[in-house]
């Protein structure tokens, strides 16, 4: 009766062991997709300077279903505020602009101040984008919505009108 019980215990370990070995790898190869489709969607956002339309979209589909990146369960207002959900669902984007001031030479997009100092207003603007983990456990995803299941990304600023 004693070594059949020390067998058990052995088998137990062993397969608590093999699932969390397991569990490891599944979350590194999601992780992978997921910051891999992060880094896609911002150099096609770069590319297209915050105009990601038809071809834009479709190059992001096309990406996502070459990579193997599902977003189920993406909720962009989990993610915080101001998020938008991508036209495709595979991902959130927040757009954050400023207006800078300077001095103009040309006086194309410039107005006048009261010095009669021609100044040019620049609009530089970015996009956060995230992209969310899947591991796809219903009892861990519902319960708790961890942060760390969501990768954030910021492109370049860039010039916009």
């Amino acid at each position: 009766m004693r070594d059949s019980l020390g067998g058990t215990v052995s088998l137990v370990i062993i397969m608590v062991f093999i699932v969390i070995a397991l569990g490891y790898m599944a979350f590194n190869v999601n992780y992978t997709k997921a910051f891999r489709m992060k880094d896609k969607i911002i150099s096609l956002y770069e590319d297209y300077q915050g105009n990601c339309g038809g071809d834009c979209q479709d190059a992001i589909s096309d990406y996502s279903r070459t990579l193997g990146y599902d977003s189920s369960g993406l909720v962009c207002s989990n993610v915080g505020d101001g998020y938008q959900q991508g036209k495709n669902g595979l991902y959130c984007y927040k757009e954050t602009c400023s207006s800078t001031i300077t001095s103009s030479t040309d006086g194309s997009n410039s107005f006048i101040d009261g010095n009669g100092v021609i100044l040019d207003r620049k609009n530089k603007c970015y996009y956060r984008v995230v992209t969310r983990i899947n591991l796809q456990i219903p009892i861990i995803e519902n319960v708790f919505d961890f942060r760390f299941f969501y990768i954030f990304g910021d492109t370049k600023p860039f010039e916009k009108e």
